[in-house]
């Protein structure tokens, strides 16, 4: 009997991950950790994957809250987990630009420092995946290595703030674990299909072309030479399973991004010639935009987070040797984004209308 206990469900990447675990038939048992208030969209999330009509492993829901003793796990559920589980995957965060310093920290500082203490009490743990963010380089540019956690000088926001002093924590595991870090870059929906489950990161882009359609011409945002690194879901999660099994992945940190990214400017103009049929015309200062976005009703009325300006002049690239190195033999690579961007327009017009695919803007 082999047994993988998973946080962050039933987010959006714990669900692609279970999907895709199931078909590989690896595991008998799938125990995810789920916060109380969570349980019955946990439920009805399971009860969705099921119909994949495989029943060779179950979903079995384990109620818990990493920021507690033990996460929150009773006594007797947690012994019969540390006898049985030999996998884990920590993807439980606050994945939001603009979230709030403190319960950032709460979550996924404090969190992630709780549920390695729970890591270290399994005597038979094979793998301990960790989900970073390729973003813990904060204001660092330039080329940025996967075997590197330097602290920058600053960072664009409390997430990638807490989310590198995370990492630094689960760094200091591989000692006496056997540890993945993944940091994966901006995540979008399926490359196929387009589905995800929320739409931010790239999609606040989306919304704000989108809100802006019927104007006569559509600017671009001043003039960026940087580039931007937005993956599929599908293969972070293709991706992150094959760096589980791989003994060449352990104590390595992996970049999931994007080894051939696109200028900014490049995809900004794809999503609007999607979107309104027309390219962009003429620029607008940045310091425009963001001193417009930073303006509550502007940017309630645009669905835009004032801090993804931030990423349009970040001038860095992501090396993704290590990760190059380990997914060759999978023959796992990453689809181009350019090319998927039809079928990601297309699931977002067909529930850009659902406010439960878009963030509560603050």
């Amino acid at each position: 009997m082999t047994s993988v206990l998973i946080t962050g469900f039933p987010g959006f990447l714990a669900k692609n991950i279970i999907k895709e675990l199931r078909l590989k038939k690896i595991f008998t048992n799938i125990y995810v950790l789920v916060l109380p208030v969570q349980v019955d969209k946990a439920k009805a999330m399971i009860e969705d994957i099921y119909k994949d009509g495989i029943t060779n492993n179950q979903l079995i829901i384990v109620e818990g809250d990493i920021t507690e003793p033990n996460a929150g796990i009773k006594k007797e559920t947690l012994n019969m987990l540390r006898n049985e589980v030999e996998y884990i995957w920590h993807l439980a965060a606050i994945y939001d630009l603009a979230v709030p310093k403190d319960i950032a920290w709460k979550v996924n500082v404090h969190g992630t420092e709780m549920f390695n203490k729970i890591v270290l009490q399994f005597p038979h743990i094979k793998r301990y995946m960790y989900f970073s963010t390729a973003y813990v380089a904060g204001t660092r540019e330039g080329k940025l290595l996967e075997t590197e956690l330097i602290r920058p000088n600053g960072f664009k926001n409390h997430y990638e703030e807490t989310k590198f002093e995370a990492e630094v924590l689960v760094e200091q595991l591989k000692e006496s674990v056997p540890v993945t870090i993944i940091r994966p870059g901006i995540v979008r929906g399926n490359s196929m299909t387009g589905e995800t489950t929320k739409f931010d990161g790239p999609y606040f882009f989306i919304n704000m072309i989108s809100n802006l359609k019927k104007l006569p011409i559509l600017p671009y945002l001043g003039k960026s030479y940087s580039f931007i690194n937005v993956v599929p879901s599908d293969y972070i999660t293709k991706a992150s399973i094959y760096c589980c099994f791989s003994e060449d992945a352990i104590s390595k940190t992996v970049h999931l991004t994007d080894p051939n990214p696109y200028p900014v400017e490049e995809v900004y103009r794809a999503f609007v010639k999607e979107i309104t049929g027309k390219f962009p015309k003429g620029r607008i200062p940045l310091f425009f935009a963001k001193a417009s976005v930073s303006v509550y009703p502007v940017r309630k009325l645009l669905q835009v987070e004032k801090e993804t300006l931030d990423y349009i002049t970040w001038d860095s690239s992501f090396d993704t040797t290590v990760a190059e190195g380990i997914l060759k033999k999978g023959n796992i690579n990453c689809p181009d984004f350019i090319e998927s961007i039809p079928s990601m327009i297309r699931f977002y017009n067909k529930h850009k209308d659902d406010k439960s695919y878009h963030i509560q803007i603050k």
